[in-house]
């Protein structure tokens, strides 16, 4: 069985390989990404962000020319989210979307607020790049 997705996108007027390329870089992340908190640092090897959740750390997708940008965040529990995230080419500009899984559990009002926060995050991406 498969979980409910959305997906959840925005255009940017930049170069794809612009918005890879500030996208990719954790250290940017608390300049567009509200969930993540507003503060990372690298600490032995690995970007931790103090979240709303508390310290959570954070693994980008390795380089890649495909515009990839999955990130893997640990809470403090432990407990793991894949975060699917891709920079798509539209002629000169870019298309970014989120995939967002509904999992088990998950209640309408949390997963419509996930969608909203993440629809915002895409937001202040756009802002910052155009």
């Amino acid at each position: 069985m498969t979980n409910p997705v959305r997906h959840i996108g925005i255009s940017i007027d930049r170069a794809p390989s612009d918005v890879y390329d500030f996208a990719h870089d954790p250290a940017n992340l608390p300049r567009w990404a509200a969930g993540l908190g507003g503060s990372i640092e690298l600490l032995d090897g690995e970007w931790v962000a103090e979240s709303p959740m508390g310290s959570v750390t954070v693994v980008m997708a390795p380089d890649n020319e495909f515009g990839v940008l999955d990130h893997t965040v640990t809470l403090p529990d432990g407990t793991r989210s894949l975060n699917p995230l891709r920079v798509l080419p539209n002629e000169r500009g870019s298309e970014v979307v989120f995939s967002l899984f509904r999992l088990p559990g998950v209640d309408d009002a949390a997963y419509e607020a996930d969608a909203a926060a993440i629809a915002a995050d895409l937001a202040t991406l756009k802002r910052l790049l155009e």
